[in-house]
């Protein structure tokens, strides 16, 4: 196993180093300058939307909102990474890896408005509501059935297999360390909830995310500010200890620049997601009437993910006054920095954060997975089959060592984020004219309404936007 593990971890190595962190920051500005900086001039227009959605009356088709689809996003998005992850890469990278997972989080929030975009103007019909993703708009926008189907074995592999694996690992480990529970009583339970909630559809998994999901954000980001004013005259040195670090002007830790940057962009991609193409999967559900606004909304997810909950993580970390030496890492780093702030109590609260975070992700993960699963075939035998691995998988998870399956879902993370990276901008020119589409609607005083006739290119092969479909879109 062990030398599986260091052949897996020189894949890793080259993929993200030698490939993907030059392609999200170049791809990532490129979109930046494309939009117009979208990210920074229209995060009133999300919030706007956010409320309209959560706001939604109509449940009787069981049509799921934008805000809904917004905790799907939210709540894949949000889970171990955001408190092993950070924990991790500051004990591997130094302060400084939390400046380029802001970083990455800013610009990269620019591809995750266009791949959600897209993801719902190339949606198709699932019963009451909608699917779709990176392997519908390859199919239809680029005309390439294998690039969608080998982005649907991957996104399966890394999200619906070993990325939930590593959410149940961290729940076990996070309950053994606090409550001393035996780790399989806790696989079992999380096997059990999880095949209740996954048996129940996607509507179902949209009502958990969108109760889960706000509860774990809140009373996470409450204990971040409580420790953030008690400790408030050591804020301007922090973010001065960032800086410094991230530009190997003070080096914290071995590895220096270098390390601060892979480790910040490595964790933020898997925080945040931005690029990757798993949050256009849950985009894509959204019952909306026009593409921009899921567009709009899943990069407001990016902002919660990273600049809230994450840089949450990394203050409570680096005020603590923790060890940053690497002897303690993930969940316990976390851990051990609330304890010193807030006393014995802090563990037990970081064990029931990582509980509705961890799970939160377990929920939206599988959805990734069954999106796809529904793209490469629709025998339900697949199907039933790929719930029962999910579990499988969640139950090894939490009496597992994690590091191998880990390295493995990086892997799968990076080229999953390649492939859809290369798609989306070479379908660029389509979501920005939906873009612009919705800013002179906007402009006009219009609640904007698509239809795939204000692009030509499109085509026939979009399914849901045609004229004669006004009532149901509207």
């Amino acid at each position: 196993m062990e030398f599986l593990n260091e052949k897996v971890l020189l894949v890793n190595d080259f993929i993200w180093t030698y490939i993907l962190i030059a392609m999200l920051i170049a791809i990532g500005f490129f979109f930046t300058f494309k939009t117009k900086f979208v990210q920074f001039t229209n995060i009133k227009e999300m919030f706007k939307l956010l409320g309209e959605g959560s706001s939604s009356k109509d449940k009787s088709k069981g049509e799921v909102s934008s805000f809904q689809a917004f905790c799907i996003g939210t709540a894949s998005r949000v889970g171990t990474g955001n408190l092993a992850g950070v924990a991790s890469a500051i004990a591997i990278g130094g302060p400084g890896a939390v400046f380029w997972m802001w970083l990455i989080a800013l610009i990269g929030s620019a591809s995750a408005f266009i791949e959600s975009t897209l993801a719902q103007i190339y949606k198709v019909k699932d019963g009451d509501s909608f699917r779709g993703g990176p392997a519908y708009y390859m199919e239809k926008g680029l005309k390439k059935k294998w690039m969608g189907v080998t982005f649907s074995v991957l996104i399966i592999m890394c999200f619906g297999f070993a990325f939930n694996s590593v959410q149940s690992n961290t729940i076990a480990t996070a309950f053994n360390s606090t409550f001393n529970a035996n780790k399989l009583i806790i696989g079992i339970i999380l096997t059990v909830l999880t095949l209740i909630i996954i048996f129940g559809g996607v509507n179902r998994i949209a009502k958990i995310s969108s109760i889960l999901v706000p509860i774990m954000a809140v009373a996470y980001i409450v204990i971040a500010l409580f420790i953030i004013i008690i400790n408030f005259k050591e804020i301007p040195s922090l973010f001065q200890t960032i800086f410094e670090s991230a530009f190997g002007i003070k080096q914290v830790v071995g590895g220096g620049i270098g390390a601060a940057l892979l480790q910040g962009i490595k964790r933020g991609l898997f925080s945040n997601e931005a690029g990757m193409g798993s949050a256009p999967n849950a985009a894509a559900t959204a019952t909306v009437s026009h593409p921009v606004k899921q567009g709009l909304i899943q990069t407001l997810g990016v902002f919660t993910d990273t600049l809230i909950i994450c840089t949450s993580t990394a203050f409570i970390i680096l005020l603590s006054g923790a060890p940053l030496d690497g002897s303690v890492k993930g969940i316990e780093l976390t851990q051990m920095a609330l304890v010193s702030q807030v006393g014995s109590w802090g563990g037990t609260f970081i064990s029931i954060c990582i509980l509705l975070f961890a799970f939160s992700s377990i929920i939206g993960n599988y959805y990734y997975g069954e999106t796809n699963i529904q793209f490469i075939s629709n025998n339900k035998l697949f199907l039933y089959g790929y719930r029962i691995l999910v579990a499988a998988m969640v139950l090894f998870g939490s009496v597992a060592s994690m590091d191998l399956v880990w390295n493995i879902a990086d892997v799968f993370m990076g080229l999953m984020a390649i492939l859809n990276l290369i798609a989306i901008v070479l379908l660029s020119k389509i979501a920005i004219k939906a873009f612009q589409d919705y800013s002179a609607q906007k402009k006009a005083g219009k609640d904007p309404v698509f239809y795939a006739s204000s692009i030509p290119e499109l085509g026939d092969e979009v399914e849901e936007w045609r004229e004669d479909e006004k009532e149901a879109i509207a």
